[in-house]
């Protein structure tokens, strides 16, 4: 296996500046669980509205990450992050001054939309920058910017709560907390905007694009003198294409949709049937529920969130050491025993609730939330990746969807503790998917995994 030269600290800085996308992907996310009484008495929603405008965000990401592989095989990665970040700033804005439910979903959706788009490029684009030997761990970064987003919406969430007395209560300026919750991330969603047009197109694109010049100059400056073999390496992958790469390619002619982008759509969906949102979407309501003040459940949703980002730190110290399948099947099997145990322990309160809770979410962390992502990057062909990724991450925003629609129902008809044995039984079939059906990635160049699944 070639080791591959590079230009380090460049390849990092880009992947850092991509990855801001995953911190408001995550800060998006998050950021509703500590609105939900606001929007209710704002809008006088009762639990089914509610519900919508919780998942009302995930519709503009489906489109978004349906229709972003798509287009960024038209314009470009890097053109179609800068189009979500400015859809970021919009949507937090605006979500922050609507004045009823039909404004603000608008809002939430244009936000779902920069969401979903940021949640197939940006790994994808990492992945083609990045070199094989730690592909895994930048792309992991996506993944700790995401939760790190999610962290730092609990943990704004609950400052401004504390500051104004509640989050229904005004804070500054005559308008009330849960407002300015969404307005913090105007601060992150302008960053991202400015720091994108200091990094440049991926290469890849560049040469399916047939701007070989153009490509080459990015990979001088990210490998140096091993700039032109990559470039050959790439155009070769891409030898039997003689188009732009379309969303047709991925059927098979005999077997319907390609089989390796059948394992890309399961692994994505099974990362939310895992029930993961329950927690982050409804973990506040589900701690009040339980008996807890809302002050110590938004207190608890932040120490949630660090345990979060803490084990995802944990999935890239050792997803290119001990691989994905490893990491995915232990943490498949933690969150299995984690969701058995929150669903009998549930009855009785206190805080055992929010220590399984952390586990539950650590074991997520350093297997399913960030695997997801790297596999789906790395697993397809050149010619197929943006469109595949568009797929599978819409199986992902498809789940993600009817988790955060129907939890609410679920919890007001079978309770709690039975809504997390659901989840429970739901994620198992995983294991043996995961056994039979998900190859090793880690460790090798794009072009390698290329030539052994590319069916």
């Amino acid at each position: 296996m070639k080791q591959e030269s590079t230009n380090t600290g460049f390849v990092i800085l880009i992947s850092l500046v991509a990855t801001i996308g995953g911190f408001l992907f995550g800060f998006d996310s998050g950021v509703i669980n500590g609105t939900v009484d606001g929007l209710k008495k704002a809008f006088n929603s009762d639990s089914v509205a509610t519900g919508f405008n919780v998942a009302s965000m995930l519709l503009g990401c489906g489109v978004g990450a349906f229709f972003a592989g798509t287009l960024a095989d038209k314009i470009g990665r890097r053109a179609i992050l800068i189009i979500s970040a400015v859809l970021f700033i919009v949507s937090a804005w605006g979500s922050g001054i609507a004045t009823g439910s039909a404004e603000f979903i608008i809002y939430r959706v244009l936000g779902g939309l920069a969401v979903g788009a940021a949640s197939v490029i940006a790994p994808a684009y990492i992945s083609e920058i990045a070199p094989a030997r730690y592909r895994g761990t930048l792309t992991s970064i996506q993944q700790i910017a995401i939760i790190s987003g999610l962290f730092f919406a609990f943990l704004s969430n609950y400052l401004i709560a504390g500051s104004a007395g509640g989050s229904t209560q005004l804070f500054a300026w005559g308008y009330e907390a849960w407002r300015w919750m969404f307005w913090v991330e105007l601060a992150p969603a302008f960053l991202f905007l400015f720091a994108l047009f200091v990094i440049p197109e991926s290469p890849r694109f560049l040469v399916a694009s047939g701007k070989n010049d153009q490509a080459l100059g990015v990979l001088k400056r990210l490998m140096g003198d091993g700039g032109q073999e990559k470039l050959r390496e790439i155009q070769a992958s891409l030898a039997g294409d003689h188009h732009r790469p379309r969303l047709r390619d991925i059927l098979d002619p005999k077997l319907g949709i390609r089989p390796i982008v059948w394992v890309g759509v399961w692994l994505a969906a099974f990362q939310q049937l895992v029930g993961i949102n329950v927690v982050f979407y409804y973990g506040t309501a589900m701690l009040e529920k339980a008996g807890f003040a809302q002050d110590s459940a938004l207190s608890g949703m932040a120490v949630i969130g660090f345990f979060n980002m803490i084990f995802t730190m944990v999935a890239v110290a050792f997803v290119d050491k001990f691989g994905r399948r490893p990491l995915l099947q232990i943490g498949t099997l933690g969150a299995i025993a984690c969701l058995s145990a929150l669903a009998f322990f549930f009855g009785g309160g206190g805080n055992i609730l929010i220590v399984l809770m952390c586990a539950f979410v650590a074991c997520f962390a350093f297997s399913l939330g960030p695997v997801k992502f790297i596999f789906a990057s790395e697993i397809f062909p050149t010619n197929i990746r943006s469109h595949a990724m568009s797929i599978a991450i819409l199986a992902m925003w498809a789940a993600d969807t009817i988790v955060a629609q129907f939890t609410p129902a679920l919890r007001d008809a079978v309770g709690p503790s039975w809504t997390f044995f659901i989840f429970a039984l739901i994620i198992t079939p995983q294991l043996l998917m995961v056994w039979k059906f998900m190859p090793e990635t880690a460790g090798r160049s794009l072009e390698e995994i290329e030539q052994e699944y590319s069916r």
